[in-house]
């Protein structure tokens, strides 16, 4: 029988020492403590969403691996592995949308995202549409500009603010869309057909933080010193 209070052994892991070697006393103490730890890091997450978690772990751990990433040396910290990991997914999918795109009339995945704002957000203002899509004012001009051209957007004089110009979609805008949302889709299921349901809700739930806090703040950071911002962050 294992003494408990002689073991020396990470809490995070505790719960899975306890299950491994069937040890009833102090089960639900764990387990709570496991909880704790989670909801203190994720207030808006959920029980199952917490399951999710401490399942990914388990996986982790069955078949851990120490296979590099492709693309030559990662970065020492988990931070830069993640943020590197992230980014490279990202151009990979930008790259297959290119293809998954072709004989639609719209030519890559930013031009997509801008036509989706504006069949969701009904009519939005053209600076409300860039900004949203994390642009800057003259490129994100532009690319509603060649949208426009193409005739898949047409602008109007806002009637609440004649300085401004809102947009919406012509027939052929909502024709395109919908051929373009169809095989975007099948490009997601691609891209991430080897990840469990769980695993990517769980992926979700642990990054919105993160998109939701920079989103927030990038209005008033622009302009800003780097070392200011991290100071106000950190």
């Amino acid at each position: 029988m294992y003494n408990v209070y002689e073991i020396k052994i990470y809490p995070k892991h505790y719960f899975y020492f306890c299950y491994e070697n069937e040890l009833t006393v102090n089960k639900t103490v764990a387990l709570v403590n496991l909880w704790g730890e989670f909801e203190e890091k994720h207030p808006e997450a959920s029980i199952e969403d917490f399951f999710r978690y401490q399942l990914a772990h388990q996986r982790e751990r069955v078949a851990a691996t120490d296979t590099p990433m492709a693309g030559g040396t990662a970065p020492m910290h988990p931070n830069g592995q993640l943020l590197r990991l992230i980014g490279r997914v990202n151009k990979l999918n930008m790259v297959y949308a290119y293809a998954a795109l072709d004989g639609t009339g719209v030519n890559q995945l930013e031009e997509f995202g801008l036509l989706m704002h504006i069949s969701q957000a009904k009519n939005p203002r053209k600076t409300e549409i860039i900004y949203s899509n994390l642009m800057e004012l003259s490129s994100g001009t532009d690319m509603l500009n060649r949208l426009k051209n193409r005739g898949f957007i047409r602008e109007y004089d806002d009637t609440e603010d004649r300085r401004s110009k809102r947009v919406e979609l012509t027939e052929e805008g909502l024709a395109v869309i919908a051929i373009c949302r169809q095989r975007i889709g099948k490009l997601a299921g691609m891209m991430l057909h080897n990840m469990a349901d769980d695993d990517i809700q769980l992926c979700i739930k642990l990054l919105k933080g993160v998109e939701q806090e920079f989103s927030a703040r990038l209005p008033n950071d622009k302009g800003k010193a780097f070392e200011e911002v991290f100071k106000e962050v950190m």
